[in-house]
């Protein structure tokens, strides 16, 4: 495969999570839910980011090195946008997403025995 087909899909992603993170307010007023929907996206996002991580690398514990240290800094980042805060419970909640998506992957990807 070649360098832009493999890397591009995940360089592209950060810079839309880049982009989403330097918003000032991302509320959608819908209270409690706007706070879970966020947080359902988040999983969402990073779990798709892995995954396109891991098809470039070809490795699912660096595809989730990277995946999480960039949601470290994504979270660093935001600590500097105004009205934003970066947490450290957000990275957990990516974590979180990407642990899902390894288990999707993992089981979707064995070769199944036929009894």
């Amino acid at each position: 495969m070649q360098t832009a087909a493999r890397f591009g899909p995940p360089l592209v992603l950060m810079a839309v999570i880049f982009a989403f993170s330097h918003q000032p307010d991302l509320g959608t007023g819908l209270g409690g839910w706007d706070l879970l929907l966020r947080k359902l996206a988040h999983m969402a996002e990073y779990g798709l980011l892995w995954w396109l991580w891991l098809r470039a690398l070809g490795r699912p514990d660096l595809a989730a090195v990277v995946t999480l240290a960039y949601a470290a800094t994504d979270e660093f980042h935001q600590s500097f946008v105004e009205g934003r805060h970066g947490t450290p419970v957000d990275v957990l909640i990516d974590a979180a997403g990407v642990a899902i998506a390894y288990a999707v992957w993992r089981r979707y990807s064995q070769p199944r025995s036929v009894a």
